[in-house]
């Protein structure tokens, strides 16, 4: 198994510490292939929002509002990928890694705290990138077909939206007891989706709580991928809300985090 302690500290006999970028880039190709290595996880991560377009394109429960329930669901599920991946899936592996101790040989070496959530972030970025050409092909499958004239829109709300989620499980990793990162990144994620307009349009939502999930990263990326992949259009306050939390909650995560 690759030790992220050995190649956060550089090459020995280098006679001095790798530059801040190369450490980085190791140890976020070393967070890749830890990543892909939990085979379980991985295979969850990518088989749940497949499974749930699918089931909900053919089943139509949901009250999307649209004539084909998959050019709703389609933003919803690709915004309910990149929250579960950068949100839940970072928290829990970091939070045992910091239980067992790994963090804390990483806090030994020149690798500081803020390389250390930066290649865990761009370790996530890989991984949805994956995910997307998956449920790209998926969706055009079933159907669904890019009206929107702005998917480089989409894209940029996707990258704000992983920094901030990230962000905020990188945060409860570094701060909870690995137990409570767990329950906690789950409660989360569960408020997150059920206030954000991912698989339930906002417009469905009373008021008060629609207001309250515009203000989340999750009702701004799913209104940011709904505007810009759909036929609608991108409101304003969504970039907003998604810009705020990308440069808040990382900010946070840098400063509270503990190696252990």
């Amino acid at each position: 198994m690759t030790d992220p302690t050995a190649v956060a500290a550089g090459r020995p006999g280098s006679g001095e510490a790798s530059p801040a970028r190369q450490r980085w880039a190791a140890q976020a190709r070393v967070e890749l292939v830890l990543t892909l290595r939990r085979g379980e996880s991985v295979l969850l991560t990518f088989a749940i929002p497949v499974l749930l377009l699918a089931f909900f394109s053919f089943v139509d429960v949901l009250p999307t509002g649209t004539d084909d329930p998959v050019d709703f669901l389609f933003p919803g599920v690709l915004a309910l990928a990149i929250m579960s991946t950068a949100l839940v899936s970072v928290a829990i592996a970091t939070g045992f890694e910091r239980q067992m101790g790994v963090l804390k040989r990483l806090g030994a070496t020149p690798l500081s705290r803020g390389q250390l959530l930066g290649a865990k972030t761009a370790a996530v970025v890989v991984i949805e990138a994956l995910q997307i050409v998956v449920l790209v092909v998926e969706g055009l499958l079933l159907g669904f077909r890019f009206s929107g004239p702005a998917v480089g829109a989409a894209l940029g709300a996707a990258v704000l939206a992983t920094v901030a989620f990230a962000g905020l499980g990188l945060l409860m990793a570094g701060t909870l007891p690995a137990l409570t990162t767990l329950a906690a990144a789950n409660g989360v994620y569960l408020v997150l989706l059920l206030l954000s307009g991912m698989v339930i349009p906002l417009s469905e939502l009373p008021a008060g709580l629609r207001q309250v999930a515009q203000a989340l990263p999750s009702g701004a990326l799913a209104e940011v991928f709904h505007g810009a992949l759909g036929a609608g259009t991108v409101p304003g306050h969504a970039w907003v809300v998604l810009a705020a939390w990308a440069l808040v909650a990382p900010a946070a995560a840098a400063r509270w985090f503990r190696w252990e």
